[in-house]
């Protein structure tokens, strides 16, 4: 799913800018051209990134960003600002910015902050979630149990680990010294197959002989989970 990022910013040279960009880089993208507006558009988009200008007439960004707090919400927010000054920055982040980013800015510094900030978000939920999804499968952090389609699978402790690793990284290659690493520590010093016994273990017990094989091999690699369509 895209992320979606609000730039609330008066500059229409800014705003046309950032929208290209942005799109390009493959987010959705929604602006506003002043405060209240922003606002308005917060309540309908409820997006995953706040790109901020701070100075707006009628309602500047300050207080924006104030009410945005003030009204709960955690996006993240990207200050801009022409005036860089020290005690502004420190407004910015009193008020509860995430970040300050002073004009001229170069595009490429804009974004790969907001990689960072994206990355940092999805960092954060993944910490507070108490289970981890894909496809038909779920992974009960809290309780340490799998189930899949509807059917509950009993886990070791080590293959609940396997497994909860694997989810954590869908679709992304795992290379076996970093499984290894990651579960068993490089001090390991048991049998060298050990992983492909545990792999084979967690397809036995997650296929059951009628689900989709998720857990894919890549020859001279490792591990990906990833389902029939790629």
């Amino acid at each position: 799913m895209r992320a979606h990022i609000l730039v609330v910013d008066d500059d229409d040279k800014i705003t046309s800018l950032l929208r290209r960009s942005l799109a390009f880089e493959g987010y959705e993208v929604a602006t506003a051209n002043n405060g209240h507006e922003g606002l308005k558009q917060m309540l309908v988009n409820d997006p995953d990134l706040l790109i901020l200008d701070v100075m707006m007439p009628q309602l500047d960004g300050w207080e924006v960003c104030r009410r945005v707090r003030e009204g709960g919400s955690a996006v993240p927010i990207m200050m801009l600002t022409a005036k860089d000054d020290i005690t502004d920055r420190v407004r910015g982040l009193d008020l509860g910015a995430d970040d300050y980013l002073v004009k001229p800015f170069a595009l490429e510094e804009l974004l790969a902050r907001v990689r960072a900030l994206l990355r940092r978000k999805s960092d954060k939920l993944e910490e507070n979630s108490s289970s981890l999804q894909f496809e038909d499968l779920t992974l009960d952090l809290d309780s340490r149990e799998a189930i899949r389609a509807g059917r509950r699978i009993d886990l070791t402790a080590k293959e609940f680990d396997l497994l909860q690793l694997l989810m954590q990284n869908p679709r992304r290659v795992l290379t076996r010294d970093a499984i290894m690493d990651k579960i068993w520590g490089f001090d390991y010093s048991g049998e060298s197959n050990v992983l492909e016994v545990y792999i084979a273990m967690l397809r036995q017990k997650t296929e059951d002989g009628k689900s989709p094989r998720l857990i894919q091999t890549v020859r001279g690699t490792g591990y990906v989970l990833r389902g029939e369509g790629g």
